[in-house]
């Protein structure tokens, strides 16, 4: 194989499974944006409207992750799509992807720490939150600190949770659908009390589903976790590939069964009245103690998206100081293997975001907000680039698709595809007057990040390049997808 693959050496342990990873992957992805944004939005598009934006969603994250599973298994290094986009669209761009995620990560951590302090003040009233918030965040920061197996053994845990709850959840609402246990307020009848009431299944018309569009495509937002941990995977050939699968479908089967489920048995104008839809549904079940189960289960959401995201937003860090796009002091390591220093620095600002969202909410933490909003398309959107770019350069050099140890097939209507409907997205933003801030804050910070790459990390990037071609000669290196160790 041509100069299109090098390897290299990232330390890392590899230490993950593959029930490890795709349990990741589903655990950064079902958080509150299931469990109680929908609500909001089958009120806002009615019941069609809201299973057209989640299909039309898993479709945007499906074709995501077939390009990183691609690049995932012939580079599987920590850092994934910042490398991808530094190696193959440039290292300006690779910079801000890094930035922009990390970022992303840090805010999502810090807004889910709040939210749990919050749900465990319902609970404990006489405690104050913010004594489980440090609580939460010690805890946190000790899985991660201590080695990536036990990071991702307790992510896993964490995710089934989450994923039991929703099995189940979709298990009773077809037996009320059906009939089979009683349901408050629905006649015989009950799957059209949903789907044709008091409007149908558009009752605002289609304007309203397009912008429910975009607030679903950040519910699917985590599934690329998957990339991230491909660094510290066992094998990553075999377990990147079995991974993503188990991801798709079943994040795919969750989402829209759920979304099912809650149309059906919820009429468009009574759900986003509550703070979860799934409370509701239990209630009208008559499941005894719906609103602690619920309070539980979104917990145990927020605790393990806040894990997942602690262990993603020190991995970006730790791969841009290895890129030499941030401090050196960034990239050591302790035995096990874990990035510590990169890890107390991301710690540190998610906890500086959380206090800034509560004493500057409208001012800083909006800003933050507001530039996370808009990195989770930008990256996808990295992504669906960077699998398009390598496999054109891949050709170019003469090497053979069919040597590709995992490949998308539809090439190259699958990346491009992606590309379009990340760019809808980013245009439907312009549309939403909730949402519209990520355009304001997060164009900004794009065009302050290239600037920040071209002033000062250019030329220390340039030398770690040439730095790197001196001591492999020519750049050229053996076959990865014939190895298997790609890095």
């Amino acid at each position: 194989m041509a100069s299109v693959i090098k390897e290299n050496n990232d330390q890392l342990k590899r230490s993950m499974k593959s029930r490890h990873m795709y349990m990741i992957s589903l655990g950064g992805a079902i958080g509150t944006g299931l469990f109680v944004s929908t609500g909001y939005l089958i009120n806002q598009a009615g019941p069609g409207g809201v299973i057209l934006s989640y299909l039309s969603g898993g479709l945007l994250m499906y074709l995501v992750m077939l390009c990183l599973a691609e690049l995932a298994v012939i580079m599987p290094v920590t850092g994934s799509f910042q490398v991808y986009a530094t190696k193959f669209i440039g290292p300006a761009t690779g910079f801000t992807i890094g930035w922009l995620y990390w970022i992303n990560w840090i805010v999502a951590v810090a807004s889910e720490w709040v939210g749990a302090g919050m749900l465990m003040n319902r609970w404990f009233p006489d405690v104050p939150p913010w004594a489980w918030i440090a609580l939460i965040i010690a805890f946190m920061f000790l899985l991660n600190a201590i080695s990536a197996s036990l990071f991702a053994e307790s992510e896993f845990w964490f995710s089934s949770i989450k994923v039991i709850t929703i099995a189940l959840f979709v298990l009773l609402g077809i037996a009320a659908i059906t009939g089979i246990i009683p349901f408050e307020g629905l006649s015989s009848a009950p799957i059209r009390s949903g789907f044709t009431h008091d409007g149908g299944l558009f009752p605002h018309g289609f304007i309203p589903v397009f912008m429910t569009m975009v607030a679903v495509n950040f519910s699917y937002q985590g599934t690329e976790l998957i990339g991230i941990a491909a660094g510290e995977s066992e094998n990553p050939e075999k377990e990147i590939p079995k991974a993503t699968r188990n991801t798709i479908w079943r994040i795919l089967f969750l989402f829209v069964a759920s979304v099912f489920i809650l149309s059906s048995l919820i009429p468009w104008n009574e759900a986003g009245l509550t703070d979860s839809p799934f409370v509701l549904v239990f209630d009208k079940m008559g499941i005894p103690f719906a609103a602690d189960i619920m309070n539980f289960v979104i917990l145990t959401a927020l605790l393990s998206a806040s894990n997942s995201g602690l262990y993603a937003s020190s991995r970006m860090l730790w791969s841009l100081s290895k890129s030499n796009m941030a401090s050196p002091y960034l990239s050591k390591l302790t035995s096990n293997g874990v990035p510590f220093r990169a890890l107390i620095v991301s710690a540190i600002v998610a906890s500086v975001a959380l206090i800034s969202s509560i004493v500057a909410p409208d001012t800083v933490f909006l800003w933050l907000s507001g530039i996370s909003g808009f990195a989770g398309i930008l990256v996808w959107m990295g992504v669906a680039l960077s699998q398009y770019l390598f496999r054109r350069r891949y050709m170019a050099e003469g090497n053979r698709v069919e040597d590709l140890k995992y490949k998308v097939k539809l090439f190259p209507l699958v990346p491009i595809l992606a590309i379009i409907m990340c760019l809808v997205a980013l245009v439907g933003l312009a549309f939403d007057k909730e949402q519209k801030i990520a355009l304001y804050y997060g164009i900004p910070f794009t065009i302050i990040c290239y600037g920040v790459y071209h002033l000062f990390y250019r030329s220390k990037y340039e030398q770690t390049v040439g730095q790197s071609e001196q001591k492999n000669g020519e750049g050229v290196s053996e076959p990865a997808s014939a190895s298997g160790n790609a890095g």
